[in-house]
């Protein structure tokens, strides 16, 4: 199985797009390069109770307290429901109470593309930057405004590639499911089984302007 995993009965690997560390590093890597590596960030996430979300917080405080990352302060986290307009508010908010802010990170799909519209609507574009994860459909525009260099989440089409390079190893006997165990997923390497057998595929994927037109045409 892959994204979305069954039973674990029923398989004999579960193939995750990414995990948590990855997520989380992904996320304050994308918003260090917007900014220069210095200043003040904010995380605009969905529900307080989403358990996904508050994992990947989490792991971007943790990353944040590296030395490398020390330039940059997290000086607020609000919560937008995953409502578009609740997260548009929440933004303009973080917006005009931050005058020093140079980034908003969303790892929601919902809350980076209203951050993005308050970001325009602000008119801080090229002084505030939104990252996060999201989708290249809903996320062109924002690329192409400037308001947003570069975004993540999966790439569909590497996840669909490995699962499928899996199920036929697992079908001729070459791949065995056993925690510890090493699976070929050919161009996309080797992945190793935890011991749930699963495994995360790789970071999320970055689109940026170089990108983004081509997979918005996908999803």
């Amino acid at each position: 199985s892959f994204d979305s995993g069954i039973a674990k009965d029923g398989r004999l690997m579960q193939l995750n797009p990414s995990n948590a560390q990855l997520i989380g590093l992904k996320q304050i890597q994308m918003a260090s390069d917007a900014i220069g590596g210095a200043g003040e960030v904010a995380i605009l996430s969905a529900t307080a109770q989403a358990t996904n979300q508050n994992i990947w917080i989490g792991e971007m405080k943790k990353v944040l307290a590296k030395p490398e990352y020390a330039k940059i302060k997290l000086v607020a986290t609000v919560y937008g429901d995953d409502q578009s307009d609740k997260s548009y508010r929440e933004a303009i908010g973080l917006l005009r109470s931050n005058p020093n802010l140079k980034a908003i990170i969303a790892p929601t799909t919902v809350g980076i593309n209203a951050a993005s519209k308050a970001v325009v609507d602000e008119h801080l574009v090229g002084k505030v930057f939104v990252t996060g994860l999201g989708l290249p459909s809903e996320m062109a525009g924002h690329v192409k405004s400037g308001a947003v260099k570069s975004f993540a989440i999966w790439n569909p089409i590497d996840l669909g590639y490995a699962a499928t390079y899996a199920a036929y190893d697992f079908v001729k006997g070459k791949a065995v499911s056993k925690p510890g165990a090493s699976i070929a997923v050919g161009r996309m390497g080797k992945i190793t089984l935890d011991v749930n057998n699963e495994a995360a595929l790789a970071p999320p994927f970055t689109y940026d302007k170089d990108n983004v037109d081509k997979f918005a045409k996908i999803f």
